[in-house]
C-alpha cells in the first residue's frame, strides 16, 4: 500500500475548489496559490478518505454544509492574511 496515493485529506479538494471558484488560479502565481492552500489546510482538522464517493454518500448534508462554510472562511482568512501582511514578515511566520 502506498499511502500518499491511496489516502487523502478530503478538504484539500473543497480548498482547491473555493481558489477555483473565485477565480485566483488565473490571477495569482503558483506561489501565492500555494501558501494560501498551506493557511488554509492549516486552520481546518484534516478529514482522510480514500474514495470521493465515501463523502459523497455517507456525509450527511448537514455536515457538508459545515465543511464547506469551514473551508470558506480558511480561504477567505488566508487571503486575507497574504493580501494584508508585508512580503517579509509573511516569510518570517511561515
Amino acid at each position: 500500500m502506498k499511502l500518499d496515493d491511496d489516502i487523502h485529506n478530503y478538504y484539500e479538494h473543497l480548498v482547491l475548489d473555493r481558489i477555483e471558484s473565485l477565480g485566483l488560479n488565473k490571477t495569482k502565481d503558483e506561489d501565492y496559490l500555494a501558501d494560501l492552500c498551506c493557511l488554509a489546510l492549516n486552520q481546518i482538522p484534516p478529514r482522510y478518505i480514500r474514495f470521493e464517493v465515501d463523502m459523497s454518500f455517507y456525509l450527511p448534508a448537514s455536515e457538508r454544509q459545515q465543511m464547506l462554510m469551514n473551508t470558506i472562511n480558511a480561504v477567505d482568512k488566508g487571503i486575507h492574511f497574504l493580501e494584508n501582511t508585508p512580503k517579509e514578515e509573511s516569510k518570517n511566520k511561515k
